[in-house]
């Protein structure tokens, strides 16, 4: 019994080191031929400096795409419940979509477009029809398409127009929003607040030369505009000291440098800085301070208890704390450039119920 028990010990042995040699040196051989293949392609790719590496990288990304591709449908049916066929299921938006019995209404987006566009003149337009359609002016037609006259256009002719009224100004090397603003008689801070304005640091508004610019209300130099009330600068009343009335009174004396638009919800007043900022109405603050961050910097927002929310934007002091009640014509602060703001100014907003308002509708 033991010598047959020896003779078995004896064949596993021999067959487990058989066995052993045969795996090692047939796996040894394999990775030394892909070592040899890996070796010479790593030297092609060295020599060359590179030369293949680029296609080499996009054939193997193809690759994986079209592997992906390839299982793609293997995949989703192997998934209980997931249909393959997208139009099988009911539709994404059917959720989302409510009709009334008695009608039906349309809400027309308020979204703009961000770059200029082409627009084919038709029988019948004029440059005012035309500047009344896309809302802009006469003159930033004019500029935009180097017209000598108004009755210069004629069917058929492309005209490129602009999303806001002024000028596009394509930056040259050394140039800043202000000397731009000051070539346009425009506003630095339009420019600034314009959301479709890249800058190469949102914190200093530096420029980059051969970027393109919108300079909202800019106007070409050495020119007569054809609407020359747009350029006209509006001064406020002075605020004074009033008492509550249920209008809205001016919160500063100053100068309207930038006017309520699609970008620019509300309106700029400009004047020393420090000078006081007033309470349009009587409310209780509702935010005093820079709790987010954002670029109105400093504000301060009154709830008047009627539906309408006031805010103060870029102050340098503030003088209210959140919960206090004010008068019409109470200081609440001080006219600053805090948050993104290129001079001392003050953003004055009018909200109704939660949506922003034209402030030259209801200031008295």
């Amino acid at each position: 019994m033991i010598k047959w028990l020896n003779n078995e010990l004896a064949d596993f042995k021999e067959f487990g080191l058989a066995w052993y040699q045969f795996v090692f040196k047939r796996g040894y051989r394999w990775f030394s031929k892909f070592e040899k293949i890996k070796d010479t392609f790593t030297l092609v790719l060295y020599r060359q400096r590179g030369r293949f590496s680029r296609p080499f990288v996009h054939i193997s990304m193809g690759g994986l795409i079209a592997t992906g591709v390839a299982l793609a449908p293997v995949l989703a049916n192997s998934f209980p419940g997931v249909s393959p066929d997208p139009w099988s299921g009911d539709s994404p938006n059917s959720a989302m979509v409510q009709l009334s019995d008695s009608q039906t209404t349309t809400t027309i987006s308020d979204k703009v477009g961000d770059r200029v566009i082409e627009y084919v003149v038709k029988t019948g337009d004029t440059v005012s029809k035309i500047a009344d359609r896309f809302g802009i002016d006469s003159d930033t037609i004019r500029w935009e398409n180097n017209l000598t006259s108004v009755n210069e256009i004629k069917p058929d002719q492309i005209l490129r127009i602009l999303p806001v009224s002024g000028i596009v100004h394509k930056v040259a090397r050394g140039e800043t929003i202000y000397t731009i603003a000051k070539k346009y008689q425009a506003n630095a801070q339009a420019i600034v607040d314009y959301p479709f304005n890249n800058f190469a640091d949102d914190e200093t508004f530096a420029l980059s030369a051969g970027q393109t610019l919108i300079v909202p209300g800019g106007k070409k130099p050495a020119e007569i505009p054809w609407s020359p009330s747009l350029y006209v600068r509006q001064t406020t009343p002075d605020a004074g000291s009033v008492t509550a009335s249920g209008r809205f009174a001016w919160p500063m004396a100053g100068v309207i440098t930038q006017y309520y638009a699609w970008y620019h919800r509300g309106i700029d007043i400009a004047t020393t800085h420090g000078t006081p900022i007033l309470a349009a109405d009587a409310g209780r603050v509702i935010v005093a301070g820079w709790p987010d961050n954002t670029g109105y910097g400093n504000r301060v927002m009154i709830d008047h208890g009627n539906g309408f929310v006031t805010l103060y934007g870029h102050l340098s002091v503030i003088k209210v704390t959140i919960g206090q009640t004010v008068n019409r014509g109470d200081q609440i602060g001080l006219e600053g450039s805090t948050g993104r703001s290129t001079g001392p100014h003050l953003h004055f907003e009018i909200r109704r119920t939660g949506t922003t308002i034209n402030p030259m509708d209801y200031l008295r």
